[in-house]
């Protein structure tokens, strides 16, 4: 009975779709919206340009563009305890066309393509032209930013402006030279500089500012400038970046973070040094950044980790190296009287965190004998503290503070390296110490000049923007890493003696290879096989 009761059904159907006028099958779908309405309604372009936003740097993205742990496991400062991303092919050397890891190729493009096809429509969308010209201004940026991320993984690559049609007889096209796109992205940044404004309120708060696109530019600049794309030092391109940045550390309504607690800045949304920032909405992967970064006692994964490398970098309270006789460094207690941003940036053996202290000692609550899921234990024997929201609940759903993109410190420290560059040692010195003389830091300042000057506003730069995704461009746009990324990467077993005192047994944890070629990503095989004119980069 059933089944007539089907077959009757689909029968009547058929007969009353048959007997409808002609225009019934291109009736449009009531819950959802055809490419058609989205480029005659400024609302659904908006909602269009928000979904590119996933261009931009933010915690986790598998697959995506960006990532920013995984570029800071992938350099010496830190460690990727489950391999995610692949980032052993970077630490072991093994990255070629076949073994990608962190290839944004086709995500970029991706990007790129949505783009073009809207600077191909806008022109013709009736509305408001300032609110038009702002979302130019918008798509402007996310396209440099694609671009610029580009070219510093992969040098030269082909310039795309236009949406291709199947009616185009050919798809190939030669990669542009590095100066050819960076010009590019220099004029798309200044023509969005023009349309976007200075800040915005309520609901518009965290998008793209004219204060973003002069960061952008500033970093772009200082890339360009640098020995792996500079290698004749062109005096020019420094001044370029010089320029670039003060207008920059011009603009109105930014100022470095002087609150008492450095790790705050990085959990107190649209404080006055963030330029930009991408909000995470505590619901997806996006959103994972607490429970990865956080030690297993916590019931946190330690998927990402901070290495011995990088803590046996931050300074002494008195501004001295751990390695010099003078610092006052206690092997016995090696985690005293250091920079303060090493309390805020570290989570460590004894570290006050969730209402307890950190147990990294062997069969410690955060040790990987703990009894509290130790196959999620830190290597390294240190975890994040940076970003870390102690008021987080790992079991619920995830994190909701912003990851920053631009903030002000790297500015000024953009701002030091131009002008050390240039000659200018003095204001050098007087941004890089700005930087450590915040109140929440108030560290020493430089006095040295001269070569000494420039390893200290590289060595601000390790401490200042660890785990921010620029170790890994930094080491390899100064043309250093085949020194720093050829070191093993090291942790610390900690053991608790019986009269309580601790002990500490220092090891390499993971052998590091860095070769030549590793300076730049390989062009994808797959892109290669598509596009033969493409010329693979060296050493692949």
């Amino acid at each position: 009975m059933k089944t007539i009761s089907i077959c009757f059904f689909s029968l009547l159907l058929l007969l009353n779709i048959s007997s409808c006028k002609k225009g019934f099958l291109e009736r449009k779908p009531l819950d959802t919206y055809s490419e058609q309405d989205v480029w005659t309604d400024l609302n659904l372009i908006q909602t269009f340009i928000n979904s590119k936003y996933r261009a931009l740097p933010h915690f986790y993205n598998w697959g995506a563009a960006v990532n920013g742990p995984g570029l800071s496991a992938a350099s010496d400062e830190g460690y990727s305890k489950f391999n995610y991303e692949s980032v052993f092919l970077w630490n072991k050397g093994e990255v070629n066309p076949d073994n990608l890891s962190m290839d944004s190729w086709s995500a970029d493009y991706g990007f790129i393509r949505d783009c073009n096809s809207f600077f191909l429509k806008i022109a013709e969308v009736k509305g408001e032209e300032a609110i038009k010209n702002r979302m130019i201004g918008e798509m402007k940026f996310i396209r440099a930013w694609c671009y610029f991320n580009l070219i510093s993984r992969y040098g030269g690559v082909p310039l795309i402006t236009k949406v291709y049609q199947l009616s185009d007889p050919d798809f190939l096209t030669l990669r542009n030279s590095y100066d050819e796109c960076m010009t590019f992205v220099i004029r798309e940044l200044d023509d969005a500089i023009a349309l976007l404004p200075d800040s915005y309120t309520g609901k518009d708060l965290g998008r793209i500012t004219k204060g973003a696109v002069l960061a952008l530019k500033s970093r772009a600049l200082l890339y360009a400038a640098s020995p792996l794309n500079n290698p004749s030092n062109n005096r020019a391109k420094w001044q370029a970046a010089a320029d670039a940045t003060k207008a920059m550390l011009d603009a109105p309504g930014f100022s470095l973070y002087q609150g008492a607690d450095y790790k705050q800045l990085f959990l107190e949304k649209f404080n006055p040094e963030i330029i930009l920032s991408y909000g995470m909405n505590g619901t997806d992967w996006e959103s994972s950044l607490d429970v990865m970064i956080a030690p297993n006692g916590y019931h946190g994964w330690s998927v990402y980790a901070p290495s011995q490398n990088l803590v046996d970098d931050f300074e002494m309270k008195n501004g001295k190296m751990i390695t010099d006789p003078a610092s006052g460094y206690d092997p016995a207690n090696p985690y005293q009287n250091r920079d303060p941003r090493f309390n805020a940036t570290i989570i460590y053996n004894g570290t006050p965190f969730k209402g307890r202290n950190a147990e990294y000692f062997k069969g410690g609550l955060d040790s990987p004998q703990s009894p509290v899921e130790n196959w999620n234990a830190s290597l390294t024997g240190y975890n994040w503290r940076k970003y870390a929201d102690e008021s987080h609940d790992m079991d619920a759903t995830g994190s909701t503070q912003n990851w920053v993109i631009f903030r002000l410190a790297e500015i000024y420290l953009n701002y030091a390296e131009a002008q050390y560059e240039l000659g200018n040692e003095a204001e050098a010195r007087n941004y890089l110490n700005l930087v450590r003389s915040r109140s929440s830091v108030n560290m020493p300042p430089v006095t040295a000049g001269s070569t000494a000057l420039l390893q200290a506003i590289r060595h601000e730069r390790e401490i200042e923007l660890c785990f921010e995704g620029h170790r890994f461009y930094d080491v390899r746009r100064w043309k250093i890493a085949m020194v720093t990324e050829n070191k093993p990467l090291r942790g610390v077993n900690i053991t608790k003696n019986a009269n309580g005192s601790l002990s500490y047994d220092y090891f390499n944890l993971q052998p590091r290879k860095f070769l030549e070629a590793n300076y730049l990503f390989p062009i994808p095989a797959y892109e290669m096989q598509k596009n033969t004119l493409l010329i693979q980069n060296p050493g692949y």
